[in-house]
C-alpha cells in the first residue's frame, strides 16, 4: 500500500510505454473515460477478467484456426472463415477470432446438479465446462465422410417426451445418415453424460468417434489422450474417462505437427495414446457398421462419461440418493402447464420450463456456458418466472442465499458499480411473499433493511442543481445502455425496492419502517420524475431515455422497467407509450428490439418487455413481437442473448439464455393471468384465433396474491366457457378477454360464461 501510494506508478508506466513506442495506457484510459460520468467504478473487475479470459481465447483461435484450415473444425469456425458464407467475417484487423455469429448450444442435466454437457447445433458435444469436445462422423470405403459440422443443414431437436429430456441431431449426405442424441442418465447411482450415436450407410463404412480440442467458444487444449482397451475407456488429459460400449476396429492419434487425426483415418493404428506440448492432441475410434439383410450398413455406439467433472460432492449426493433421479417428473408434475392450438408457443414454454429448472440446479445461472456465474439482476427476474409457474420452495431457497453477498454496508454486490441489485433483491423477496405467503425471520429480515437502508444513503445529497439530483451516483451500465451513467434503470429499481422493504416491513410488524420506507420511496421517485421531466423536450421527446444526460436512443429500453415488470407508472402512461413509439420506429430491425449497443443484436427479453408493456397498456402489437420472438428461437427451442439479424445465429452472451426463457415463461402467464394495481386480470392476452379454433385452452396452477388458479376456457355457443379454478382469495379478479364483456369473478364461483361485445 505504502509503495503504490508513493511511487508516482503513473509516470512509470507512461514513460515505459514511450520508450517502447506503445500508446500511453493512461492517457488513453483516461480519454476513454471521458465518454461516461465520473464513477466510483469504472467498469467492474469481474466483467473485466472474464472479458480477459474471453480475448485471451479469442488469441489462440487466432494462431490456432487460420493457418489449419484442413482441419475438422466445428460449426461456428465452418461458417464463419467460408468466404462465400454469409456467417464470413473479415480477420485481417481483428484482435482476436471469437464466435461471433452461431452462439447457439442446449444444455442438458439434472435438475439438482449445476452441470450442463451441451451440443452446438451440429451435434458436437461439450461435456464439461469450458471442456474439450466430441464429434462423431461416418467414413465409407471409398474416402466419403459425413461431417456434420460442414453440412450446411441439420436437424436438430429437443425430446421431451420423457422424464428426462435429449437432445437429438441427424446429418445426412448422399447414402450417408448419422443420428446422435446427448442426454443425462441414471446408471447405478451416478449420474452419466451419454451421447448414442446411430449410423446408416449404402455402402461399406465406418463410425467415426473423435475426441477434439476446441468447444464451441474455440481452442480447448488436450494435452494427452490415452486408449485402455481392455476396460474400452478414453482418458483426456489423464483426468477425464470416456468410456464405450464396444470395442473399435482401431484407434488413431494424432498430435499438432502431425495434423487433424480426421485427414489421416486410412493409417493403421500404431500407437495408444499421443502427448502434444501445444495441447492439439486428438484421436479417433472406428467402429466397422454392420451389414444387414437389405445390404445396408448401421451401427450403433454409447459413450459415457460422469456428469458432474472434478465435482465430488454432488457424486457423494447421487450416491447417497439425496438427489432423486425421477425429480424431472416430480418437478415438471409440479409447474404450470399450458394447452393452445399454437404448438410452437406450447413447445417452446416447455421448453423454456426445462432450461429455467436445469440453470436454478444450485444458484440461477444466466447460461450453462459463458454465463455460468452469478448476477443478481438475472437471478431475480429468472427466479421471478419459476416463482410464477409454481416453485416457491426453490425460489425460497435461493433468495434465502442472498444476504451471504451483502456488504458490510448492506449492499448486495454481485458486480461493483451497478446499482440495480438491491431494489432487485427487495423486490424479488416482496414478491415470493406475496405470492408464495413466505414469512421471514428476523435475520433475513435485517439483512432486507440494511439493503433498504443502502439504498437510501446511495443517493446523491449534493449538486441540487444538477439533472442527477437525488439519484443513484453514476454506475456501470449493467444493461449494456452505454458507458457510465445515471441510468433510470437503476432509480426505478431503487424505487420499487423501497416500496417493496415498506409492504414487508408492515407484513412483519415494523411500523415505523413501513412509514420511513414508504416516505423515502416517495421522496425517491419525486426526484426521478423532476428529473425527467427537466430534460429538454428536443432531447427526450417526451420519452424517457436512458438517463437525463442522454438523447434517445436503443438505451432508453432500460427505462420501460417502471413499467414492466415495476408497474410505477400507470398503465399506458404516455411517456412510457411514447418511449416505446421511439423504440420501435428507431431500434427494431426485423421485427424485434435490436439492442446496437454491446449487444448489436436482437435481443429477446428486452423484445419481450417491449410486448408486456404493450399487452399491459391494451395495444395488440404485443401478438406480433411473441411470433417474432417465436421465430427466433432456435430448433431446440433456446435464444442466445442476442440474435444475428442475418445468420438467425447468436452474436452474444450464452447460446442459452436464462432470462430470455424466464421471460417467455411470463409472457405466456401474463396471457392468461397478470396482475394490475392489486387485481388478478384473467385472459387480457388471449390471442382471438385460439378462441376461434374451438380447442381448449388452458393455463395453471400459477401463483397470486393468496393462493394458486388455473384458467380453462373454450368457445361455446353464447361465448366462452371459462373456469377459473381457485381457492376463496381477498384479491379481486376480473376477466377481461379481447373482445368480450369484462366480468368480475365473483368469490367462490369459479365457472362462468363470457359473452361477447
Amino acid at each position: 500500500m505504502i509503495l503504490k501510494k508513493w511511487l508516482p506508478w503513473k509516470f512509470i508506466i507512461k514513460r515505459a510505454a514511450q520508450a517502447y513506442g506503445f500508446l500511453d495506457p493512461v492517457t488513453l484510459m483516461a480519454r476513454l473515460r471521458r465518454f461516461g460520468h465520473p464513477s466510483e467504478v469504472q467498469e467492474p473487475i469481474e466483467l473485466i477478467r472474464a472479458g480477459v479470459v474471453f480475448h485471451a481465447r479469442g488469441l489462440i483461435n487466432t494462431r490456432a484456426i487460420q493457418y489449419n484450415l484442413d482441419w475438422i473444425w466445428p460449426f461456428w469456425i465452418s461458417k464463419q472463415f467460408r468466404p462465400n458464407d454469409i456467417s464470413f467475417i473479415p480477420r485481417g484487423f481483428s484482435f482476436s477470432h471469437v464466435n461471433l455469429t452461431h452462439r447457439n448450444w442446449t444444455a442438458v442435466g439434472h435438475p439438482d446438479i449445476p452441470c450442463y454437457p451441451i451440443a452446438d447445433p451440429r451435434g458436437l458435444v461439450t461435456p464439461y465446462l469450458d471442456g474439450w469436445s466430441l464429434d462423431f462422423w461416418i467414413l465409407s470405403e471409398d474416402g466419403q465422410m459425413l461431417v456434420p459440422s460442414e453440412c450446411d443443414t441439420v436437424q436438430q431437436q429437443q425430446n421431451m417426451e420423457e422424464e428426462r429430456f435429449s437432445i437429438e441431431t441427424r446429418s445426412e449426405k448422399t447414402g450417408l445418415r448419422l443420428e446422435t442424441e446427448l442426454r443425462v442418465e441414471a446408471v447405478e447411482k451416478e449420474m452419466q453424460t451419454c451421447i448414442y450415436a446411430r449410423a446408416f450407410a449404402e455402402k461399406p463404412s465406418w463410425l467415426v468417434l473423435s475426441f477434439r480440442p476446441y468447444n464451441p467458444e474455440g481452442i480447448q487444449f488436450i494435452d494427452s489422450i490415452a486408449f485402455d482397451r481392455e476396460n474400452l475407456c478414453f482418458r483426456i488429459n489423464q483426468q477425464d474417462n470416456a468410456w464405450l460400449s464396444l470395442s473399435p476396429e482401431k484407434v488413431l492419434f494424432s498430435h499438432y505437427e502431425k495434423g487433424d487425426v480426421g485427414r489421416i483415418l486410412h493409417e493403421a493404428e500404431s500407437s495408444r495414446s499421443v502427448n502434444c506440448d501445444i495441447g492439439m492432441a486428438t484421436a479417433a475410434a472406428l467402429f466397422p457398421l454392420k451389414q444387414t439383410q437389405e445390404n445396408n450398413y448401421t451401427g450403433e455406439l454409447k459413450v459415457s462419461l460422469p456428469l458432474a467433472d472434478a465435482s465430488a460432492a454432488y457424486q457423494k449426493k447421487i450416491k447417497s440418493g439425496d438427489l432423486p433421479h425421477q425429480r424431472w417428473e416430480t418437478l415438471l408434475s409440479e409447474t404450470a402447464r399450458v394447452l393452445v392450438p399454437d404448438k410452437k408457443i406450447q413447445f417452446l414454454y416447455e421448453a423454456a420450463v426445462r432450461t429455467m429448472l436445469l440453470l436454478t440446479a444450485d444458484e440461477a445461472y444466466p447460461g450453462p456456458y459463458t454465463y455460468k456465474r452469478f448476477w443478481f439482476r438475472d437471478a431475480c427476474l429468472m427466479i421471478h418466472a419459476l416463482l410464477a409457474v409454481g416453485h416457491p420452495d426453490r425460489v425460497r431457497r435461493m433468495i434465502l442465499k442472498f444476504p451471504a453477498r451483502q456488504t458490510i454496508k448492506g449492499y448486495f454486490q454481485s458486480q461493483e458499480g451497478e446499482w440495480d441489485s438491491n431494489g432487485q433483491v427487495l423486490w424479488i423477496a416482496d414478491r415470493l411473499h406475496e405470492l408464495g405467503g413466505t414469512a421471514y425471520d428476523d435475520a433475513f429480515m435485517k439483512s432486507l433493511f440494511k439493503g433498504a437502508d443502502w439504498i437510501i444513503h446511495k443517493r446523491i445529497r449534493k449538486d441540487t442543481d444538477k439533472a442527477h439530483y437525488g439519484l443513484f451516483p453514476a454506475g456501470f451500465s449493467a444493461e449494456h445502455l452505454g458507458p457510465n451513467d445515471y441510468y433510470y434503470w437503476d432509480n426505478f429499481w431503487g424505487v420499487a425496492g423501497l416500496r417493496a422493504a415498506a409492504r414487508l416491513a408492515d407484513a412483519h410488524g415494523f411500523p415505523d419502517k413501513t412509514k420511513e420506507y414508504s416516505l423515502q420511496a416517495d421522496a425517491f421517485m419525486k426526484c426521478v420524475r423532476k428529473s425527467i421531466e427537466n430534460i429538454p423536450v428536443k432531447q427526450r421527446r417526451q420519452a424517457i431515455p436512458a438517463s437525463p444526460y442522454r438523447r434517445m436512443d436503443a438505451g432508453a429500453v432500460g427505462s420501460l422497467v417502471a413499467d414492466y415488470p415495476l408497474q410505477l407508472t400507470e398503465a399506458g402512461e404516455p411517456m412510457i407509450m411514447n418511449t416505446v413509439n421511439y423504440l420501435t420506429e428507431h431500434c427494431f430491425h426485423s421485427g424485434a428490439f435490436f439492442q446496437d449497443m454491446i449487444h448489436s443484436g436482437l435481443n429477446i427479453y428486452l423484445t419481450l418487455a417491449i410486448a408486456q408493456t404493450l399487452l399491459r397498456a391494451g395495444n395488440p402489437d404485443y401478438k406480433e413481437l411473441i411470433r417474432t420472438v417465436a421465430d427466433l428461437a432456435s430448433p431446440t427451442g433456446q435464444w442466445p442473448e442476442a440474435v444475428h439479424p442475418f445468420t438467425k445465429g447468436g452474436c452474444m452472451g450464452d447460446g442459452q439464455h436464462g432470462w430470455a426463457a424466464a421471460e417467455w415463461l411470463m409472457m405466456i402467464r401474463n396471457l392468461f393471468v397478470r396482475e394490475e394495481n392489486g387485481k388478478v386480470i384473467i385472459g387480457s392476452g388471449i390471442f382471438p384465433e385460439w378462441i376461434e379454433s374451438g380447442q381448449e385452452l388452458f393455463f395453471g396452477p400459477t401463483m397470486i396474491p393468496g393462493g394458486k388458479i388455473s384458467v380453462r376456457m373454450c368457445k361455446s355457443a353464447e361465448g366462452i366457457e371459462l373456469d377459473a379454478e381457485h381457492p376463496p382469495v381477498k384479491t379481486e379478479m376480473m376477466v377481461n378477454i379481447p373482445g368480450y364483456r369484462i366480468q368480475k369473478i365473483e368469490n367462490g364461483k369459479n365457472k362462468m360464461q363470457i359473452r361477447k361485445l
